[in-house]
């Protein structure tokens, strides 16, 4: 019975790596590398049913038959098949017009991660690019689909894309961003200028003419229909309450209703107002909430001038980090995380390393403008995107032994990011944060995350406004203005994934506290973490009962467990 279901993770594996070809490159596996995703109709439904079919199967195989490990397999291989199968036939591809993680924003970060380690590769590269026209044109048919039934995109997000397309078609052909962060294998000189030669034909004949065309139907056609600020949300199109429903439970492995989840958002917004007045004296000589947020959201002093300086502060964070692990974790990873500047994308986010060990893990800081930082929030979200959190997390499952490539490259959005969120605090507890004021930084990324349950569920389910959520969140954040508006709109522009790191945070959160009431002083907290980490990654519900069943053994090092 094992033998099937690893035979199942290998076909899916190779399905997933198949139908995300930009990801499998990403991550080392240069299989697909000539080509993109197919974001058509047509593939669309194709995956589907296949993903259905892998569904059907999975939960064919009889659980008692199967091992702890190969359990976790079936279980998650069901799951993951299933929900991005629901997510899917929502067709919410069809109002995803993104100003943050859309094509026109996130192409020059990603195909500047893309290694080539040899000339095969460097030689599918090309088709690579070729293939991002038909994208380009596939995802404006997608929005013209859309449209015809309804369903359009908010108009902010529309104009945003569109001003971003300008900008870089605006760039000359010789200096598009795309060439600038293409890395060719090292070959000899005239082999590699003939390379980037047919790169930048490739650019020119291919990705910069899918801009223009996509520009063209987001500005003639979708622009026109889009929906305005006051019904941003998915609660304003027939059917959203449904796609939304099912974003829920992709991103937080749950069932939970929107009500809940919002009760919760405003619940931890409350107990973290008790914090700052607990630590706002000490950083800031005043307990008043009010004040608190204000100093900390507009006191220059309080936020950087440079992105040299935030490099510093990153870089000496993860370095007592990495220095600590080996005191809180009995797994560590091989793989060193790099910090890097970069001006696209988010302000914080994390690449892994590839599988091939071509490329480490890297931790990108956003610093195209050093003010938007708070002093106070690197510390925390180095912690969160590196050590100990997501480079941690994630690089220990892609090196681990014995487990399907499927499960070590599997990424459950609430096992992910509520491990990043849990990181934060652990690194409290860990003696990591430099003063009271970065401390105060963790309060501040935590605001961050239970405003994001209040507003997401607010757009999507209760039908607020741009502008509501946007006040909500400066009125019970930190965060300026500016920064919130670009948070409020990833959130409308992505339902439901923002939910995942308060949710999942507060669920490994559970998961100790219990195990440490029943283990007592026999909770080992470098065991408790190998329990967490070394089985990949995996639905909430299966971390709950890992957990439960190595403390109810009473708490050894686990046999079965998959091993780095």
């Amino acid at each position: 019975m094992s033998g099937d279901i690893a035979r199942l993770a290998a076909e899916y594996w190779d399905f997933r790596a198949r139908t995300g070809p930009t990801w499998a490159h990403l991550i080392g596996d240069y299989r697909y590398a000539a080509t993109v995703e197919d974001v058509s109709r047509t593939a669309e439904d194709e995956q589907v049913a296949a993903a259905r079919e892998f569904e059907r199967r999975a939960l064919a195989v009889d659980p008692s038959a199967l091992g702890v490990q190969d359990r976790i397999t079936r279980d998650l291989l069901a799951f993951d098949a299933g929900a991005n199968a629901d997510l899917a036939e929502t067709r919410l591809a069809e109002i995803a017009v993104d100003p943050i993680g859309g094509p026109q924003a996130s192409l020059p970060v990603t195909l500047s991660r893309l290694t080539m380690p040899d000339e095969s590769v460097a030689e599918a590269m090309l088709a690579k690019l070729e293939g991002i026209g038909r994208l380009l044109a596939d995802l404006a048919d997608r929005h013209r689909e859309g449209a015809a039934r309804g369903w359009t995109p908010p108009r902010f997000a529309v104009e945003g894309a569109v001003r971003q397309i300008d900008a870089w078609l605006a760039q000359p052909p010789e200096r598009d961003p795309i060439l600038a962060g293409l890395r060719p294998p090292a070959v000899d000189g005239t082999a590699q200028q003939a390379w980037l030669e047919r790169a930048r034909a490739a650019v020119e004949d291919h990705v910069r003419p899918g801009l223009a065309t996509y520009r063209r139907v987001l500005a003639d056609e979708i622009a026109p229909l889009a929906r305005p600020d006051e019904r941003a949300g998915l609660a304003w199109l027939e059917g959203g309450d449904g796609a939304y429903a099912r974003a829920i439970r992709l991103f937080t492995t749950r069932e939970a209703s929107a009500e809940e989840i919002h009760r919760v958002g405003l619940e931890q917004v409350e107990r973290l107002a008790d914090e700052y007045r607990e630590l706002g004296p000490e950083v800031l000589g005043t307990g008043d909430l009010e004040t608190i947020l204000e100093r900390l959201r507009s006191d220059p002093s309080l936020h950087y001038a440079t992105g040299a300086e935030i490099m510093v502060t990153a870089r000496a964070a993860l370095a007592r980090a990495e220095q600590a692990m080996a005191r809180w974790f009995g797994t560590v990873p091989a793989a060193t995380c790099a910090v890097e500047e970069t001006a696209h994308g988010a302000q914080g986010f994390y690449f892994p390393p590839a599988q091939d060990g071509s490329r480490d893990g890297v931790f990108f800081i956003n610093t195209s403008d050093p003010s938007v930082w708070g002093r106070f929030e690197m510390e925390s979200t180095a912690f969160h995107e590196g050590i100990p959190g997501h480079h941690l997390q994630g690089t220990i499952s892609s090196e681990l032994r014995g487990l399907p490539d499927f499960r070590r490259h599997a990424w459950v959005t609430a096992y992910g990011e509520g491990w990043g969120l849990y990181a934060e605090r652990l690194a409290d507890e860990m003696g990591l944060y430099g003063t009271a004021l970065d401390r105060i930084g963790m309060l501040s990324n935590d605001s961050l995350r239970a405003c994001r349950l209040v507003v997401d569920t607010g757009l999507h389910a209760m039908g607020w406004s741009r502008a509501q959520a946007i006040e909500y969140m400066v009125r019970n954040s930190p965060m300026r203005e500016a920064h919130v508006r670009a948070e409020v709109d990833r959130y409308i522009c992505s339902p439901g994934q923002a939910l995942a790191y308060m949710l999942g945070r507060l669920e490994i959160q559970r998961i100790r506290a219990r195990a440490e009431q029943r283990l007592g002083d026999a909770f080992d907290i470098r065991a408790f973490h190998d329990v967490v980490l070394t089985s990949g990654s995996m639905l909430l519900d299966t971390l709950a009962a890992l957990v439960d069943d190595w403390a109810a053994a009473g708490g050894p090092r686990r046999e079965g467990r998959a091993t780095a």
